[in-house]
């Protein structure tokens, strides 16, 4: 069966970032008649070669763009509205390559047997650019095991007798138009999903606006042009949704490529996306640049399923997840209430009210050191061995306790974050070859404008293993809140002998990997808590700990929408810590500057989210009494973490049934032990803060199901599954169980 209504892509972005990657092998084993086949169909027509699945069908049109669309029922549905120009954009020589003739009447089918499964097809077609010399191999491989998904990748060889300049390569070229789902929609009309990591509390989550226009790099630093400094990273991942349908692209690599991803609206209303790869290469003849594998997938639902779809997709390739400890689960306290000069006895005498409130685990927050680097004590609040008695003292009390820090950063004497002033750190002095060197032969900066120590040298690698050994051993913490983690910057110290300067971006995730493994070496219980400030996290770490935190929200909207996006990344059991409750109900979005007011722990709760808090008790702390845990705010307090210990429905299985943008009111549920939780929460648009009306109860199995407002003990009667209906009045939020009727109800 061949497509219908697939044309050619529309005009596509500016190119940004950077890219390098392997070489695409061309050999693939023949098929043998006695091997299981794969299901998919490949036919060649007018409009180009079809790839279909038994969900998708992928199209392969002559200017390089890769259409898709999934079907639903009977229905195919797509966001890709194309047009003639639609093409891969080749830039070389600081001109655009536009006479690509591609020769797709003799494609070569192949079977795709790579790690996303033994079964699939691979497609591939070989171009020719007479006016550059440019040789092109398009590859497309589709799996049976994803087929939602499908992988587009390039690889360019100088064919000529003169030195090429490749500039850049953009793949998945998309001209998405939300009123092929939706009539009644404009084009532009979609929600969208950022995984770049752009600017503290910068929404991630967001309708597209009539003008809008962002870049997205990936894997590099990015300058914040505040007192942040840089930021960078991200997962590598863009998707649109609406009601019906969707569409996301990226990349499939598993290294934090250097790459970007720009979208933006055009003058008819269209939103434009891409993969673009700069790759900054020089060809003499006969060499050849390949792309990474990028991909596009279609799906119905919101951001939960492209995410979930790449993240089981970088799994096969070889990012595994960790395996969960009860630990990961346990409500956290964190002394950062005291702020920067907290003090030992500030932490230990909270211990009274920890115990009452049922909390077991303590972190002792920013500034407990002396310098970025040498990680040792400051000696005006933690003289001595003031450290490793608290620690002692916290465990005879029960309570185990965490430890922060920041891999990699270190002071060379320049610049100041907060009122602590850099010096020049003693691992710097002693080893000024382990720096990283900017194009200028200056110290490169990270986040808070710090210097850096170069993950891709080894001893620097043993540094860190022996710092972990330090923290968790010898001083017997029992975990580490990794801070403040974004990128790593490119690295150009000739003594480092570097094959790229990419090296130093790529090998930052060894680092991370270290400090996980020798932790869980030496404590399998421990917890190794990893937070991008403000934005989504790094592919370079993101495999490497334990818990996964929503990362200073700006808001009870951002908590819910992160603990989302972390349930598809990790996996719907996984641990995600809510941050401290005090960021919750915040107003004023895109800043960072924290107000401490929140109280809302029904977001973090409702969504299979770990909570935490920073309250401040007996004492006031230097001047934040808004966290002060006066008798009041206790009680409250003192009820949420009851419920959380007694449901710890973080241990049960996200579901994603609802669609976030489309669902009123924005509804989640976790599964746990038979019965389905779900949460409910008003829209907050307007000043309002209140429902009333139905709400839908799904995913429940065919039976009888009794419902109950757990938090506030109404009972709302018996239903039937699999959909049910309630008619509900509430304000904030309303969380229901509902429980198979004869279950202990």
């Amino acid at each position: 069966m061949k497509a219908r209504n697939l044309k050619p892509l529309g005009p596509v972005l500016t190119l940004a970032g950077l890219g390098l990657f392997v070489l695409i092998a061309s050999c693939r084993k023949q098929e043998s008649p006695k091997e299981p086949v794969s299901s998919i169909v490949v036919e060649t027509g007018s409009d180009g070669i079809h790839l279909q699945t038994a969900q998708a069908e992928f199209l392969l049109t002559a200017g390089g763009a890769l259409l898709a669309r999934h079907k639903y029922g009977m229905q195919w549905l797509t966001l890709d509205d194309a047009s003639a120009n639609s093409s891969i954009l080749v830039q070389a020589d600081k001109h655009p390559v536009t006479d690509f003739v591609r020769d797709l009447t003799h494609a070569r089918i192949l079977p795709a047997n790579g790690k996303l499964g033994s079964l699939g097809k691979r497609v591939e077609v070989q171009g020719r650019s007479a006016s550059s010399g440019l040789d092109e191999l398009l590859a497309v491989e589709v799996y049976d095991d994803f087929p939602n998904l499908a992988l587009l990748s390039a690889s360019y060889k100088n064919s000529g007798q003169k030195d090429i300049a490749l500039d850049s390569v953009a793949l998945q070229n998309h001209s998405l138009n939300a009123s092929l789902a939706d009539n009644t929609a404009k084009p532009h009309e979609m929600w969208a999903f950022f995984g770049s990591s752009l600017k503290w509390g910068k929404d991630d989550v967001l309708p597209i606006p009539a003008k809008f226009s962002q870049e997205n790099p990936f894997g590099v630093p990015v300058e914040t042009k505040d007192d942040l400094g840089r930021v960078g990273g991200g997962v590598p991942v863009v998707a649109f949704w609406t009601r019906n349908t969707g569409l996301a692209i990226g990349h499939l690599e598993t290294l934090p490529l250097a790459i970007s991803i720009p979208v933006g609206t055009t003058s008819d209303g269209h939103v434009n996306a891409a993969v673009s790869v700069t790759s900054g290469t020089t060809l003499k003849p006969g060499d050849i640049f390949a792309t990474p594998r990028t991909f596009v997938t279609v799906f119905r639902g919101d951001y939960y399923e492209p995410l979930h779809t790449w993240s089981e997709a970088v799994e096969r390739e070889g990012l595994s997840r960790p395996k969960n400890n009860d630990e990961n689960y346990a409500v956290s306290w964190c002394g950062w209430g005291y702020e920067s000069n907290v003090t030992p006895k500030q932490m230990l005498d909270t211990i009274p009210k920890l115990k009452e409130l049922g909390i077991h685990w303590a972190t002792l927050d920013d500034r407990w050191f002396n310098n970025y680097g040498d990680w040792q004590p400051r000696p005006d609040t933690f003289p001595g061995n003031a450290i490793q008695q608290m620690v002692k003292d916290f465990h005879k009390q029960g309570v185990k306790v965490q430890l922060w820090w920041l891999p990699l950063a270190v002071e060379d004497g320049k610049f100041s974050y907060g009122d602590h002033k850099y010096v020049v750190s003693d691992v710097v002095k002693e080893h000024p070859d382990w720096l990283i060197l900017d194009e200028h032969g200056q110290a490169a900066r990270m986040t808070r404008n710090l210097a850096a120590l170069c993950p891709a040298v080894p001893e620097v690698r043993e540094y860190y293993k022996n710092l972990t050994e330090r923290f968790i051993r010898d001083w017997d913490f029992d975990g580490h809140k990794l801070d403040n983690i974004y990128a790593t910057p490119r690295c150009y110290n000739p003594k480092h002998h570097h094959k790229s300067p990419l090296d130093s971006v790529y090998a930052m995730g060894d680092v991370y990997k270290a400090i996980f493994e020798t932790t869980r070496a030496l404590k399998p219980d421990s917890v190794t808590q990893s937070c991008p400030c403000g934005t989504p996290p790094s592919l370079a770490w993101l495999r490497d700990m334990d818990q996964a935190v929503t990362a200073d929200p700006v808001g009870s909207i951002q908590v819910r929408r992160r603990i989302k996006m972390y349930k598809a990344l990790l996996g719907p059991n996984a641990a995600i810590y809510g941050d401290h409750v005090e960021l919750t109900r915040i107003t004023g979005a895109n800043t960072n500057n924290e107000q401490d007011v929140g109280d809302d722990f029904a977001s973090t709760l409702g969504t299979g989210g770990v909570l935490g808090t920073k309250f401040t008790w007996p004492d006031y702390g230097p001047k934040l009494k808004n966290v002060y845990l006066n008798p009041a705010k206790e009680a409250h307090w003192k009820k949420w973490i009851a419920i959380y210990n007694e449901k710890l429905l973080s241990k049960g299985s996200f579901l994603d049934l609802y669609v976030y943008g489309y669902d009123v009111p924005e509804a989640y549920v976790i599964e746990k032990n038979g019965s389905m939780y779900y949460a409910f929460y008003a829209p907050s648009e307007k000043g309002s803060n209140t429902w009333s009306g139905e709400v839908e109860l799904r995913g429940l199995g065919n039976q009888s199901y009794h419902v109950t407002d757990y938090v506030n003990g109404k009972d709302y009667g018996g239903v039937t599954g699999p959909t049910a209906k309630l008619k509900v009045d509430f304000a904030g939020s309303l969380l229901l169980e509902a429980m198979p009727s004869g279950a202990g109800h």
